[in-house]
């Protein structure tokens, strides 16, 4: 696994897995969007909005998993000092905030009809809120980290304090009186009918690899930013 930390061995592995985790998960997103969209039958109770499910949910857990993927490279980083670790985290940072923000968005076109309105003060909705203004104070933190000469220590901390705010999203929904619905799919059991499960399963897995694709894909622009940037001073040091 160490390995893996050596820039060179990244990219060397990075290069040619970017583009398979981005194709297969296009494919994988296309399919079970097209299915969940346009296929499965209305449900009972919700009728068309159940659709937004496919959308909403996984970018709900991406939002989620996002946060902890900075969580835990940035505890690799404060524990090995490694480089390679807080440009995961950082990398991780912006797509995690769009899946944020979508989440957020079709949380609210499925209240307006299910709820009568856009948004309520709702533990599970708030606690979401809260966790996109945490990705906005990270990505602050971390460009200021990159340009402004911040210890990268304090991106670092702030992304595993943040982490903080993983569990109360996840059990909001138990610990407060929420209009949110539970969880609908829990250890070893589903309350998801068969036909909606497999292409939210689908979706799930299709969005979780167009994330990691994306993922590696700015680790890798960040890291040729930090090299330019590197034989830029070098040179001027030596002109000097």
């Amino acid at each position: 696994m160490h390995g893996f930390a050596n820039p060179r061995r990244f990219l060397k592995l990075a290069r040619w897995l970017t583009p398979l985790l981005l194709a297969s998960g296009t494919v994988m997103a296309a399919i079970a969007l097209y299915v969940g969209l346009t296929r499965v039958p209305p449900d009972r109770l919700m009728g068309e909005t159940v659709r937004i499910l496919f959308i909403h949910v996984p970018t709900a857990w991406l939002g989620m998993g996002g946060w902890m993927a900075i969580a835990g490279a940035s505890l690799a980083f404060l524990v090995w000092r490694h480089p390679l670790a807080a440009l995961a985290a950082r990398a991780a940072a912006v797509p995690g905030a769009v899946f944020t923000a979508i989440c957020l968005a079709t949380g609210s076109i499925w209240g307006r009809p299910t709820w009568g309105t856009w948004w309520v003060w709702d533990g599970r909705l708030t606690s979401m809120l809260i966790l996109l203004f945490l990705y906005f104070g990270y990505i602050a933190l971390s460009d200021a980290s990159a340009r402004e000469g911040v210890s990268p220590k304090i991106p670092a901390l702030f992304g595993l304090l943040g982490a903080i705010n993983i569990p109360i999203i996840n059990r909001s929904v138990v610990w407060w009186n929420s209009l949110h619905q539970p969880p609908s799919i829990t250890m070893g059991n589903s309350a998801i009918d068969a036909a909606y499960l497999g292409p939210l399963m689908l979706s799930v897995a299709g969005f979780s690899l167009l994330f990691a694709g994306v993922v590696l894909a700015r680790m890798r622009a960040l890291l040729a930013d930090a090299q330019a940037e590197a034989r830029l001073r070098r040179m001027a040091s030596e002109a000097a």
